[in-house]
């Protein structure tokens, strides 16, 4: 059963009444690559959801790429690098994966897992490799053996992981786009049901047979001995949302959280109050019926003196939430459009850690974990 995220709860989102974060504070000197950005982080976690500890190490995964003076070009550079959270500090280990000849250009958005002796990326491959700065999109995987330094080697050449299209769900293989209008088929999510053991993906996609431009939707696979096979969407969100982007589920007392990112710039215009942020739905089971957290869907977003300041928020099972430093210092201003300027504002590193208390279906920040 696909549930919807109805514009009427939406309208709940009251300006006063919105859960802020805290403001970031200047970060101190990067302990990361000097001449590259990073964005998009997700942890190694085990089959269970939570942070997993390999051979002693807590590894990470982001989007990277090198910082050339225009923070709009990265996504057409993106490649996933390991990082290593030690000590409160974060370490570039490097590419996540090594070179292989792929029909792909480049590398966006996704999960990975491990279970004690290996560990499965699954992301979204992005563009093609004949013709570059597309917006196509694939969910594909790739297996690698840990080894005794704890880190994940010997990897297989990527592959896809959905074959066949469901009818509940577009492609998204138009070269041409726009930031926040592009349609979705990426950003692919491990997770397994513990109530039977059953694994899915679950991603960012966008609702067939709509006549809204704005169809953003929660899509879900399940594995199956022939591969992942496509189920019908877990949430749509026809006529309120372009994009529910990095969607994700949680297991927590029984009730399934799922959660999204979204930008405000791409709600319907009638719903344009609504900012930059965490939402989220609540089920007791599974496949729905999702009720929407705190009433409206919205968890957390952005204070009002920086509400671009970060973006791309990520749950695990222990409420741990990561994101990135997006742009800071606008003081109200919209992102400027010369590439030199919003140089200047974008942070492009990782963002404080947060941690979030459920109580059924609500949602809320309970504290920072880092300063």
């Amino acid at each position: 059963m696909t549930t919807a995220w109805a514009a009427d709860c939406v309208r709940k989102i009251k300006a006063s009444r919105i859960p802020r974060i805290p403001l970031i504070k200047e970060e101190d000197p990067t302990t990361l690559e000097t001449g590259r950005v990073y964005w998009d982080m997700w942890p190694i976690q085990d089959r269970d959801g939570r942070v997993a500890s390999i051979h002693g190490r807590e590894l990470w995964m982001a989007l990277s790429a090198p910082d050339r003076g225009d923070p709009s070009l990265r996504h057409f550079e993106a490649k996933i690098r390991l990082i290593e959270h030690r000590a409160g500090k974060w370490f570039d280990l490097g590419d996540v994966l090594p070179e292989f000849t792929v029909d792909y250009e480049r590398e966006w958005a996704g999960s990975a897992v491990t279970d004690g002796e290996g560990v499965s990326l699954y992301f979204t491959a992005a563009g093609t490799n004949h013709r570059p700065r597309g917006y196509q999109q694939r969910l594909v995987e790739a297996h690698a053996i840990i080894g005794k330094d704890g880190l994940p080697n010997s990897w297989t050449e990527p592959r896809a992981s959905i074959s066949e299209l469901a009818p509940e769900y577009m492609l998204a293989d138009a070269h041409e786009g726009e930031a926040g209008k592009i349609k979705a088929f990426r950003d692919p999510a491990y997770f397994r049901d513990p109530a039977d053991g059953q694994e899915y993906l679950i991603f960012t996609a966008s609702l067939a047979g709509t006549r809204s431009d704005y169809n953003g939707a929660v899509g879900i696979a399940r594995k199956t001995d022939d591969g992942w096979k496509l189920l019908p969407p877990l949430i749509h969100a026809d006529g309120v949302n372009n994009e529910l982007e990095r969607a994700h589920v949680v297991y927590h007392k029984g009730c399934y959280y799922a959660f999204w990112v979204t930008q405000g710039s791409t709600f319907a215009p009638e719903l344009s109050h609504a900012p930059n942020g965490l939402y989220g739905m609540v089920s007791d089971s599974l496949f729905g019926d999702y009720r929407p957290l705190n009433g409206s869907g919205l968890v957390l977003a952005n204070p009002d003196e920086e509400p671009l300041q970060s973006y791309s928020w990520f749950v695990t099972r222990e409420l741990l939430v990561s994101s990135f430093v997006d742009f800071r210092g606008l003081k109200g201003e919209p992102v400027p459009t010369n590439p030199d300027e919003a140089n200047k504002l974008f942070g492009g590193v990782p963002a404080p850690l947060l941690k979030l208390t459920i109580d059924g279906d609500r949602c809320e920040l309970a504290e920072t974990v880092e300063a």
